[in-house]
């Protein structure tokens, strides 16, 4: 039987550097033949007391993990990471790519958990948004009035770019409080509004604390008012996608394809359900296109991805959906077709149509696949002289079903 390479050892390091390291981790950094970390971690640790060779990461990161590890295969290495390896760090990739078995994890306190003991704040009263990697209108998603955020910064402008946000938000009144070098000799706060952040850059390492105070309100369930939405009129309006994504049903992890973006409701109130959501949106217009990906930024959902031409050909190559909403273009040749074929069984399609000949196509999906087909029909009070009646919008139809394993309409 082989003999099983050595495990690798993934060292979590704070700002105090060797000195706050416990003495499991000193004693696995002495023995370590190869130690590989960003160069800030490196340097932390004593020549008279680690003499093992240091291999800096090179950049970009992730795609070197697996050559620069099969490289050391035979040698005990060490990977140096901030705090703690499994916290937004590079303990998930190590994991990802060698798998868990291989890895022994000897964390530190993470920047999150010094900040609330610093600020006297429960941990898990507070959630946790990193903006490392992350385009800036992540944070957008998090924004709820009275709420209480611990923001992992990029850089030494987050802490700006962050208040800025805020503020453009319509929380200006929020508190910042930002933590630089936790837990190191170097430790400094920094006080301040969002409205008027009244501090010069300052160092990299930080974590940033917001108070949200008064600011707009934003459900957190499918249905967000038409408003919230920059459109052409091409939108799923509010009562209907409520209704259409309680029937998509997302979950975390899954992927949604939104075929015939509109204005890219659906797919946005898909990622807003919860952050591991995944999704992608296909409309043909360029001009709309660039619509959705703006309204993806405004409701904090910019990892959105947005693919620019006509179904089905601009389908292809994407990745496996769990789910396949078509709000538009159901007549296209080989649309309904093409989105059934792609589902794995368990999969679910909803489709919605305001056209007759649409309808008749849904119609005779439902009878060669079963499902649910529906009528929803919206009507608002309005003025009516100095009286109030009703005002009907167009009753929208709707097929929806779940891919059996076999499916029995599939020849018919």
């Amino acid at each position: 039987m082989p003999e099983l390479p050595p495990p690798i050892t993934v060292v979590g390091i704070g700002a105090d550097g060797w000195p706050g390291l416990a003495g499991t981790a000193r004693a696995a950094l002495r023995a370590a033949e190869v130690v590989i970390g960003g160069p800030r971690q490196l340097a932390l640790l004593p020549a008279d007391e680690v003499a093992a060779e240091r291999v800096p990461w090179p950049s970009p990161l992730r795609p070197a993990v697996p050559g620069l590890l099969a490289g050391h295969a035979d040698r005990r290495v060490a990977v140096m990471a901030s705090g703690d390896p499994m916290f937004y760090g590079i303990g998930r990739t190590l994991a990802e790519t060698v798998g868990p078995d291989r890895l022994r994890v000897l964390p530190h306190p993470s920047s999150v958990s010094y900040a609330c003991a610093r600020l006297g704040w429960p941990l898990d009263a507070a959630e946790v948004v990193s903006l490392v990697g992350r385009p800036l209108d992540t944070l957008a998603l998090a924004l709820h009035p009275g709420r209480r955020l611990l923001v992992l910064g990029a850089d030494a402008q987050t802490p700006a770019a962050v208040a800025a946000l805020l503020t453009a938000r319509g929380f200006g009144t929020a508190r910042l409080h930002v933590l630089e070098q936790l837990g190191g000799p170097a430790e400094r706060r920094l006080d301040g509004p969002a409205d008027g952040w009244p501090h010069p850059a300052g160092d990299p390492l930080s974590v940033i604390a917001v108070e949200l105070g008064e600011g707009p309100r934003t459900s957190l369930v499918p249905g967000l008012p038409d408003t919230a939405y920059e459109s052409d009129g091409q939108l799923t309006k509010r009562h209907v996608r409520a209704a259409t994504l309680a029937t998509l049903a997302p979950s975390p992890g899954e992927l949604l394809w939104d075929v015939g973006g509109g204005s890219g409701s659906i797919a946005v109130e898909w990622l807003r359900a919860h952050r591991d959501c995944r999704a992608v949106t296909v409309e043909r217009d360029a001009v709309r296109a660039g619509r959705i990906t703006r309204n993806a930024a405004a409701l904090g959902v910019p990892r959105l991805q947005v693919v620019t031409g006509a179904a089905p050909a601009a389908l292809a190559g994407l990745p496996t959906p769990d789910a396949v909403f078509i709000g538009g273009g159901l007549t296209a040749p080989g649309l309904l077709d093409t989105c059934w074929a792609a589902l794995p069984p368990g999969g679910r399609l909803v489709a919605n149509t305001v056209t007759l000949e649409s309808e008749a196509l849904l119609t005779e999906w439902y009878r060669r696949h079963g499902g649910e087909l529906l009528r929803l029909a919206v009507a608002h009070a309005v003025p009516v002289g100095g009286f109030t009646g009703w005002r009907q919008a167009m009753p929208v139809t709707q097929w929806s079903a779940v891919k059996p394993s076999t499916d029995p309409g599939a020849s018919s």
